[in-house]
């Protein structure tokens, strides 16, 4: 069932390497940059008129800060770098009245060409309909890497839903996205090439809130074998997508133009790359009229999360551009009117295991024979109010937290995969004080709330 013994353990001390230095909600992501403003060397100031101007001033450990006010220039950071000890940020008021990047026809808002360590925060930007994108790594880019975004409020691209809010069009790596609100976009995040040639690789996405988009509220696209880059990691790596609310309540495309709220795409099949993870946990996905919540493929852990869709189904993964491979799908609460998980068969020298989830569907769980299924909770549609608080209603009244009619169980089976960050704490990001099925931690008679700082509000 499984890989050769030397390559599993090749494998489990690179991820379980990661693992370590990534196991804490707070801490940064390697190679990514903190919440923390950098110290800077030298701060610059600039209104609308000096824009452009400012920015080609810009050197490793500046500080740019944008007046309150409406820009109506594309920010473009051509060749624009700091270093990992003094990367450069850019920011608007963090409070008060907006830095406004208003979107004009023909040019991207804000645009990214070979640029490295750079920290953009605090902007508003505005598509005003046009048909353009909100962020880009331009197509002419060789690579974007170890960027953070956050903090970022976009609105208006959805001409159509091939205009995006943020888009990576190359090589991109060690990139934080957190702490952005985005709607009313076509698509909310398109990381990756359509020809799988751009992989978006080591991604930390969290606490951000994506709704009202047309397409998908994300996808991160399928990767072929990645031509070398300077500074590209080579060695195993995971894409952490944790705490962060996708809806498609709202403005979803039907028919043929219907996507998933999230999709997520293999890593390279060989070479650097192929032994790469999706950790996707503690996260809600919301609604879905035309399609499901989520799909996915290749090498994933899907655990801790919330799914609730009234009008479809929750969750699948099955082959898109490549197969399954590993796969633990593990305490998870799913409600959805039609199916809850299936797993379509994948490489069965891989383990594929779905285990500990709270799943109210009809069918609850449909997965392959080869799949592990035993430890779940599994009841129809219909009785899921019988079990959880208020699984009913708008995004702010919904409310999955177990009642005291929620079974727990003895134990969860041994993984044969490393163990990912984070699986040890529920939903809430709340250590698990007894076993119980679902995205829930056992030992509370209601819901506690999550944790300061994790997540953004549900509304």
């Amino acid at each position: 069932m499984f890989h050769s013994l030397v390559s599993r353990a090749w494998v489990l001390a690179g991820v379980m390497l990661l693992a370590m230095m990534t196991a804490g909600a707070d801490m940064p992501r390697p190679g990514g940059a903190s919440e923390a403003p950098a110290a800077a060397t030298r701060v610059l100031q600039t209104d609308p008129e000096g824009l452009r101007r400012a920015v080609r001033q810009l050197r490793p450990g500046d500080h740019l800060q944008l007046a309150p006010g409406e820009y109506p220039e594309p920010l473009v950071l051509r060749g624009v770098s700091g270093t990992a000890e003094r990367p450069i940020v850019i920011t608007g008021p963090d409070s008060g009245d907006p830095a406004i990047l208003r979107g004009r026809s023909g040019s991207n808002t804000i645009r990214l060409i070979n640029a490295a360590h750079l920290v953009i925060r605090h902007l508003t930007l505005e598509g005003g309909g046009h048909n353009i994108a909100g962020v880009v790594v331009e197509h002419d880019s060789e690579y974007a890497h170890d960027i953070t975004l956050e903090h970022l409020t976009i609105r208006g691209y959805d001409r159509s839903q091939g205009n995006s809010g943020i888009t990576t069009r190359a090589a991109a790596w060690n990139w934080t996205i957190r702490h952005n609100d985005i709607r009313d976009v076509g698509t909310g995040m398109y990381l990756g090439r359509p020809d799988g040639t751009g992989p978006f690789v080591a991604g930390l996405i969290e606490h951000n809130f994506i709704g009202r988009t047309l397409g998908y509220n994300m996808q991160i696209k399928h990767q072929r074998p990645r031509a070398p880059r300077a500074g590209m990691p080579t060695e195993p790596h995971a894409t952490i997508i944790r705490h962060n609310v996708f809806s498609k309540a709202e403005r979803a495309s039907s028919g043929h133009r219907a996507r998933p709220n999230l999709l997520v795409g293999h890593f390279p099949p060989e070479g650097p790359g192929q032994h790469d993870w999706y950790w996707i946990y503690g996260n809600l996905f919301y609604q879905n009229p035309h399609q499901r919540l989520f799909q996915g493929e290749g090498r994933l852990a899907l655990y801790n999360n919330l799914f609730f869709n009234d009008a479809g189904s929750a969750l699948i993964v099955q082959p898109h551009n490549h197969i399954p491979k590993d796969v633990l799908i593990v305490h998870n609460t799913v409600v959805a009117r039609e199916f809850g998980i299936r797993l379509v068969p994948g490489d069965r020298r891989y383990e594929q295991v779905i285990a500990g989830n709270a799943v109210f569907a009809d069918p609850a769980i449909d997965a392959a024979r080869t799949a592990q299924t035993e430890i779940n909770h599994e009841v129809g549609f219909e009785r899921a109010s019988a079990y959880l608080v208020r699984p009913r209603g708008p995004l702010a009244e919904l409310d999955l937290f177990p009642l005291e009619g929620m079974p727990g169980y003895e134990g969860l089976p041994e993984f044969q995969s490393p163990l990912p960050p984070g699986l040890g704490r529920d939903y809430n990001d709340r250590d698990r004080s007894q076993p119980r099925f679902g995205a829930y931690a056992g030992g509370y008679e209601a819901n506690p709330g999550r944790r300061e700082g994790v997540g953004p509000a549900a509304r």
